[in-house]
């Protein structure tokens, strides 16, 4: 601003100075003009004027010649060459330049003649004094414009401050008055970020403490098995018991596996797949989806004699976009919380159809379901339904397929399967682009 305001006085005062020597010029032509009009009628025809001395600040010189070519007056020390040029011209004579003005009568030719250098130096004084406002003015407005452009900025400046005094965890929303109007759409939105970094941040702390809490449990029971089986143990202990031993130590060690594979699933799927991740955002067959899901779940079902199939008659031709490997995470997690939860010689059901021109994928299980009152808890991490009767699980299976039906946009519902009297998960897709 101030320098805009510098160049913009600049241009302007040339202007300015540009135009009073333009006019001092004119100004000076036309006194030139009125004194030879002036002189025109004021001398007799044939008199002879004597040659008067000029005053020493005179800068006009005078010459008349008479109707046949006399001169008849003549200022003193004029330099002036005996001719005239009628009307306006410049003449030079002894190192010197002059502005003449010439004019013919029917009785006498009157020139007027100006020292042009004295005549310059004139309106160069008249130029500068047009210009000595915006000079005086300039400094005051430049001040002007910078006390209340910094006092605007104040609040601007004390935001900042704000931001870089406070602490790596401080999420806390930033104080908009006195903001200006064009600048408080912004803090508005830096509040709005900090807010959801403070959920995540505050979610990933949970997470953390979760995960702590979970792990020390499988970890402790593991430490005791191990302790059970060392040779310095009951001495009467039997081969039987300490292959017992062995077998529960081995199922800690598969569980705190699982946990761990979990927790990696469900960080990798909360944070979003990474802007060069391969497989992301591409079609994907849905039922090819549900038939590597299905063959992955498969010899758990079998060791359960539970019925794990596909529906053919609901089993449509459907693609979303998506990650192909994600939602093949998201359908093995339904079907092995299906299976894991459902008593032996049970029933799992998986079916795909269209509904309105969105895919619905739908999994069903003759198993308990879960209570009304725990259908929205159980997509908390670590969240067991109560009753539930398997306590193999990590309480994550739900979580991490909300994480992944949310990435992809999609929407999740639990209720009871009218079909098998268990629980009934469905997920609706978005409509694919080839389908719009």
């Amino acid at each position: 601003m101030l320098a805009a305001i510098l160049l913009g006085a600049v241009l302007q005062a040339a202007t300015a100075y540009r135009s009073a020597l333009q006019q001092a010029d004119a100004l000076f032509d036309d006194h030139l003009r009125q004194v030879a009009r002036t002189l025109r009628g004021g001398i007799p025809l044939g008199a002879a004027l004597p040659e008067i001395e000029d005053d020493a600040g005179f800068d006009l010189y005078v010459q008349i010649w008479g109707q046949d070519g006399t001169q008849i007056f003549r200022s003193t020390r004029s330099a002036l060459p005996p001719r005239a040029v009628l009307g306006f011209s410049d003449v030079e004579a002894h190192g010197k330049h002059y502005r003449v003005y010439s004019l013919q009568t029917p009785f006498q030719t009157v020139q007027i003649a100006q020292d042009l250098d004295a005549r310059t130096a004139r309106a160069r004084a008249l130029a500068l004094r047009a210009v000595l406002p915006f000079a005086l003015l300039t400094p005051l407005l430049m001040l002007a414009v910078w006390w209340v452009i910094n006092r605007s900025l104040a609040p601007i400046e004390r935001t900042r401050r704000q931001v870089a005094q406070r602490e790596a965890d401080d999420f806390s929303p930033l104080a908009d008055a006195g903001l200006p109007d064009e600048v408080r759409p912004l803090v508005d939105e830096l509040n709005l970020l900090f807010g959801r970094v403070r959920q995540a941040f505050d979610a990933q702390k949970n997470f953390v403490a979760d995960a702590a809490h979970e792990l020390r449990s499988p970890l402790t029971a593991l430490k005791l098995q191990a302790q059970a089986l060392r040779p310095n143990g009951r001495a009467d202990q039997t081969p039987a018991e300490r292959e017992a031993g062995i077998a529960r130590l081995n199922q800690g060690i598969d569980r705190a596996i699982r946990l761990v594979e979990q927790l990696l699933v469900l960080a990798r799927e909360e944070a979003g797949p990474g802007p060069a991740a391969p497989g992301a955002n591409v079609l994907v067959d849905l039922q090819d989806v549900v038939k590597l899901a299905v063959a992955d779940v498969l010899p758990h079902a079998r060791l359960k004699q539970i019925d794990l199939g596909l529906t053919d008659e609901h089993l449509a031709s459907a693609q979303v976009l998506g990650e192909p490997e994600a939602l093949r995470v998201l359908l093995r997690n339904l079907l092995d919380n299906a299976v894991k939860y459902t008593p032996a010689a049970g029933r799992v059901d998986v079916s795909l159809e269209l509904a309105q021109g969105r895919p619905l994928l739908r999994v069903e299980d003759s198993g308990p379901g879960i209570a009304a009152a725990d259908r929205e808890r159980v997509f908390d991490r670590f969240y067991r339904a109560s009753g539930a009767a398997s306590e193999t699980g990590s309480g994550l299976g739900l979580a991490i397929v909300q994480a992944i039906t949310e990435r992809h946009g999609a929407t999740l519902q639990l209720a009871r399967s009218e079909r098998l009297g268990g629980l009934q998960v469905s997920v609706t897709f978005p409509k694919s682009p080839s389908s719009i």
